[in-house]
């Protein structure tokens, strides 16, 4: 039997200066109903890859203006059915100082002012989707088993809190967060799990600490610290990802079933959308 590879998503965000070692890479801008995505599409070590970095060339784009949705379903275009993700992230505790990798498994979304459902046309069904596991467990483990291979030490679990940005957290927020069961927080990987979910693609994160969060240490925040911090922990993140991206087997996943409960209308809808895009 002959195993056909689907292609694999990359997203990156601050302080992931370089591309990744991709052959035959070549640039493409996918047209979708909620606007344009510039991905890399290329092969690394035999899988096909898409490469998209969501805050756009040269750092351009704040956390609250990233068309997420363009971006969630330019994936789903190019036939991506599972993504992994980096996120600079500042502690919520002691206990997590910075330069610690965690795999978040829940999430607190407390952005504002985002769009946060693909499903917002006059003509489109109503959809409710299930984030109970708000991040894909399949490919989380597959993030975890990497890393122990590889012998590097992460964290299994803790809640990634979704801010809006593009200011960082007062140290009352920071507390409160704390006391609500978050663990670290960043201003990108929630919304990219809710809308990845909504398009049936399995989204998991590497959360990488690049900084106490307000209150908890005498430094002023920066945003020079959170990419010096991604620059050191630069090698291990490629090397877990290319761990995973290599062995994947695209396994049947609940994520990919998210809109098994609307029939055939959510499915048929966001198909057609894409067809008429691309």
């Amino acid at each position: 039997m002959v195993v056909v590879k689907m292609p694999f998503g990359l997203i990156v965000g601050s302080g992931f200066t370089k591309f990744l070692p991709l052959q035959s890479a070549r640039k493409i801008t996918v047209k979708t109903r909620f606007g344009e995505a510039n991905c890399l599409l290329g092969k690394w070590n035999g899988q096909e890859v898409v490469f998209l970095r969501r805050h756009g060339e040269g750092h351009k784009l704040l956390p609250h203006k990233i068309n997420y949705r363009a971006n969630v379903l330019a994936m789903r275009q190019l036939g991506v059915k599972a993504v992994l993700a980096t996120a600079a992230t500042g502690t919520l505790r002691q206990t997590l100082p910075p330069a610690t990798l965690l795999i978040p498994d829940q999430l607190l979304d407390w952005t504002k002012q985002r769009p946060l459902t693909l499903f917002e046309d006059n003509d489109a069904p109503l959809v409710h989707i299930d984030v109970t596991q708000p991040f894909c467990p399949t490919l989380r483990q597959r993030l975890l088993q990497a890393a122990e291979n590889l012998g590097v030490q992460v964290v299994n679990g803790g809640c990634y809190v979704c801010s809006e940005g593009p200011r960082y957290e007062t140290a009352f927020e920071v507390k409160m967060f704390a006391q609500l069961g978050g663990d670290v927080a960043g201003m990108t990987a929630g919304t990219e799990a809710i809308l990845f979910r909504e398009a049936e693609i399995c989204y998991a994160v590497l959360a990488i600490v690049t900084n106490w969060g307000a209150g908890l240490s005498q430094q002023p925040l920066s945003h020079a610290e959170v990419e010096a911090m991604m620059q050191q922990k630069l090698p291990t993140i490629v090397q877990i990802f290319e761990r995973v991206v290599s062995d994947f087997d695209f396994p049947d996943c609940s994520c990919r079933h998210s809109l098994d409960g609307y029939g055939d209308d959510a499915k048929q809808w966001l198909s057609a959308l894409n067809k008429l895009f691309a």
